[in-house]
């Protein structure tokens, strides 16, 4: 039994450190001020720095997120903007792969629709945001918890437990919070996985950004800072694997096969991976005295690289509507905030759902009749600025209702 000493009073406990988690963390904490008492519990605190090898695109809404809470400064001269995108569809083997739908980086002058910067610079900015602003960060798991009628009992492993008013399930695609809250999620495993290293490469990308669609799935080369780049490289599941566990000069050789000769020489640097591809949606993303974001609630397939942004997105919802909730007096875990914020989120989750799961299985495949309908589809497309227009802000977080901090408004 905890001692008195080891319990702990909060307005929120917050299961999971990642981007999503510490976000909604800190822009609580920055909206409502040191009286609202928020706790981020997770193990990979116990590290003085991320061990996470990835790299991810922040997109425009997104970023502007991370400038409201005072975090983007951090790491801005350490993120690649995107200055453009080129989309090809091709064989391995082909010899040319022509361009057929090409993006121009910017949603607006000046400001591109995303920027590509390491997982790890982002997460230790926001640890070390949530630590000048005080906020509790326990290096330990969410282990179980009881609903009272006014508060929420967390228990953590190390045996302390906190009495809350609402517990957030931001701890990953497979959540224990979602589990023990008995929230089942459907959907289905697409039998892939995306291989995911980082190359240098002899020329400068110039802030391009490369969608070669090949029959296994897509081979996307995202640029980063220097003469660098982000490679997530789908393959069938087997496949991926095998060329994780291929020698360092069998992984080049296949690498470089998919990747050209446009940059120069290419070397891999750091960890190659493979991550199993999916696509699961919790089927509620609240419980009494409970919510869900990022993975915990939704995982899409990366082809249009939303997943993280999705996360940022329901982080935007649930700290609006939880800040609406407390300058009004009212209970922030109570069922009228929560099915605000699962209102806010559903329809565009699912949207963002059936839009990656479809481009998945357009290209993903290797039928001719299919290839030849979605070059001429990409070529229409490149055809009509207004429609390449709307695309761009769909993915730079620009449309349906916009949360403030996606618009880089305070709360």
């Amino acid at each position: 039994m905890a001692t008195a000493e080891q319990r702990q009073t909060a307005d929120m406990v917050i299961g999971g450190a990642g981007f999503a988690g510490l976000a909604l963390a800190i822009a609580l904490r920055e909206a409502l001020g040191p009286e609202f008492k928020v706790t981020v519990a997770d193990p990979a605190l116990a590290h003085e720095q991320s061990r996470d090898p990835r790299a991810s695109a922040i997109a425009a809404a997104a970023r502007r997120l991370f400038e409201a809470v005072g975090v983007w400064q951090a790491v801005e001269a350490q993120a690649q903007p995107m200055l453009d995108m080129v989309v090809t569809d091709s064989k391995v083997d082909d010899a040319v792969r022509p361009t057929f739908l090409t993006f121009e980086g910017e949603v607006q002058p000046g400001e591109a629709f995303a920027h590509m910067i390491e997982n790890r610079l982002l997460v230790d900015a926001l640890v070390a945001k949530a630590k000048a602003l005080g906020i509790a960060l326990r290096a330990t798991p969410v282990t179980g918890f009881e609903r009272r009628a006014n508060a929420i009992d967390v228990s953590f492993a190390d045996g302390a437990k906190a009495s809350a008013r609402l517990l957030v399930g931001a701890d990953g695609a497979r959540s224990q919070i979602r589990e023990q809250a008995g929230i089942a999620t459907h959907g289905w495993s697409y039998g892939q996985s995306a291989i995911v290293c980082t190359v240098a490469h002899e020329r400068p990308h110039n802030g391009r950004a490369e969608e070669h669609f090949l029959p296994p799935g897509p081979f996307a080369i995202l640029p980063l800072t220097g003469n660098r780049a982000s490679i997530v490289w789908t393959e069938r599941t087997a496949d991926a694997e095998r060329y994780v566990a291929m020698s360092d000069t069998e992984f080049h050789d296949e690498l470089e096969k998919r990747f050209g000769l446009h940059l120069g020489d290419i070397e891999v640097v750091g960890p190659r991976r493979a991550f199993p591809l999916g696509l699961y949606t919790a089927r509620s993303f609240i419980a009494e005295r409970i919510a869900l974001i990022g993975d915990a609630a939704h995982v899409i397939h990366p082809i249009a690289g939303q997943g993280l942004n999705m996360g940022l997105r329901d982080v935007a919802a649930l700290a609006e509507a939880v800040v609406d909730a407390a300058r009004l007096g009212l209970d922030i875990g109570g069922v009228q905030v929560l099915e605000r914020y699962q209102r806010w989120r559903r329809f565009d989750t699912a949207m963002m759902g059936v839009a990656t799961d479809s481009l998945n299985r357009l290209f993903s495949n290797r039928s001719d009749v299919l290839r030849l309908a979605r070059d001429i589809g990409l070529g229409v497309v490149e055809r009509m600025p207004p429609l390449k227009r709307m695309f761009i802000r769909e993915a730079a977080g620009f449309t349906g209702e916009v949360p403030k901090l996606l618009k880089g408004e305070a709360l």
